[in-house]
């Protein structure tokens, strides 16, 4: 990575790769992936910079290999990662649920492309919101950041990384191939030196899972890790799963009532006066802003809802919002994914209307204007008829 620095004292850096200077900002000193449109990025930039500073990083044969190695890694002392597209996040799930039962804490980017299967690797997607919730068998804990800038790439992943060592949890880091390969003027932090990872001391009586601290192999007494159903010493229990149960249900709210998600869910944008209420993400929350300026200079008041975090799903911020606006559009890069939660959410108390495609075209700001003012003039229409 060469940015160039210009007047501003700025760098000119590309969405992956302020996704892989935001994983050393957050500590990260191992990686393991595998090459793959268009998240490769990631990889080459880490290779770069953690052998430099003490830390490892792995290609490995598959996706497979790779989050079993960063599971691995994680046990071992580490603060690890891996960062794949659409097929290999597929390839993945099995071990998210593993990570996710024995409350392992690594960071997962999953930089969308169209699919299915091998489909469009070069193009725009989103199609990978409900895979990142749902993927793994089985009810699990799930927190899922985005981000619609190149700061927000940098600054997602440090959050990501934070929150997956305060919950316990594989996070997960959901972008697309064009903000992962987009390249805006950034001024970052420089990198932090070398640190190494700190662990709280138990003693040979303490529980190790559930609420119990996060303490790898090597930092205190014998742990034993099973994906079996366990009980707080880590010893399977495969006769019942109120142990298991109970928590999941703790980490899911634990976050849910996190001040720090709480107050990163979502951006408001011209909401205070809206008639009508874009609600976006990714790449796509970028033309819904400018949608929303088309739309006021034509008289009508729009606003956006940026979602920043996907999964736990903001319920109560949409419930608030269908009760001050005339309608909802939710523009997706996919065959509508995210606006079957937010009709769950708002209840029916406003008008809710889907935008999509799945051809791995982005909708232009006009689409969304256009589209929006069409939803509008119809409401208004049939409530004068």
């Amino acid at each position: 990575m060469n940015p160039e620095p210009n007047k501003n004292n700025q760098k000119l850096v590309m969405g992956n790769e302020a996704v892989a200077m935001g994983a050393i900002a957050a500590g990260c000193d191992f990686f393991a992936g595998y090459p793959i449109t268009p998240a490769t990025e990631i990889l080459e930039e880490m290779s770069k910079m953690l052998p430099p500073r003490g830390g490892v990083f792995l290609q490995m044969e598959d996706e497979l290999s790779a989050i079993a190695a960063v599971i691995g890694a994680a046990w071992g002392g580490s603060i690890s990662m891996t960062a794949t597209s659409g097929p290999g996040f597929s390839l993945m799930q099995e071990n998210l649920g593993y990570a996710s039962i024995t409350q392992t804490p690594c960071v997962v980017v999953d930089c969308q492309r169209g699919g299915p299967s091998t489909g469009l690797p070069k193009l725009a997607s989103q199609g990978d919101v409900m895979q990142a919730r749902f993927g793994s068998h089985g009810d699990r804990p799930t927190l899922v950041i985005t981000a619609s800038s190149v700061n927000d790439c940098y600054e997602s992943t440090v959050f990501a990384f934070k929150m997956s060592q305060k919950h316990r949890m594989p996070v997960i880091l959901l972008i697309d191939g064009v903000i992962g390969h987009i390249r805006e003027p950034v001024e970052l932090p420089p990198a932090p030196p070398p640190r190494k990872a700190t662990f709280p001391k138990i003693d040979a009586d303490s529980p190790r899972f559930g609420d119990a601290p996060f303490v790898p192999f090597g930092h205190g007494p014998v742990t034993v890790v099973t994906g079996l159903a366990h009980q707080s010493n880590g010893l399977a229990e495969t006769q019942k799963g109120s142990h298991t149960e109970q928590m999941i249900r703790t980490t899911i709210e634990n976050i849910c009532r996190d001040p720090e998600i709480i107050d990163s869910w979502a951006l408001k944008y011209q909401l205070d006066d809206a008639d009508v209420a874009i609600v976006a993400y990714g790449i796509t929350a970028r033309s819904a802003r400018e949608a929303a300026d088309l739309l006021r200079a034509d008289g009508i008041k729009a606003g956006l809802l940026d979602l920043k975090i996907l999964w736990p799903f903001p319920n109560e911020i949409l419930r608030e919002l269908a009760g001050k606006v005339a309608a909802i559009i939710v523009p997706e890069l996919n065959l509508g994914q995210m606006v079957l939660p937010l009709k769950a959410a708002v209840g029916g108390r406003v008008v809710v209307h889907s935008l999509n495609r799945a051809d791995g075209t982005l909708l232009t700001p006009n689409d969304i204007a256009e589209f929006a003012a069409k939803q509008l003039n119809s409401i208004e229409e049939r409530t004068h008829a």
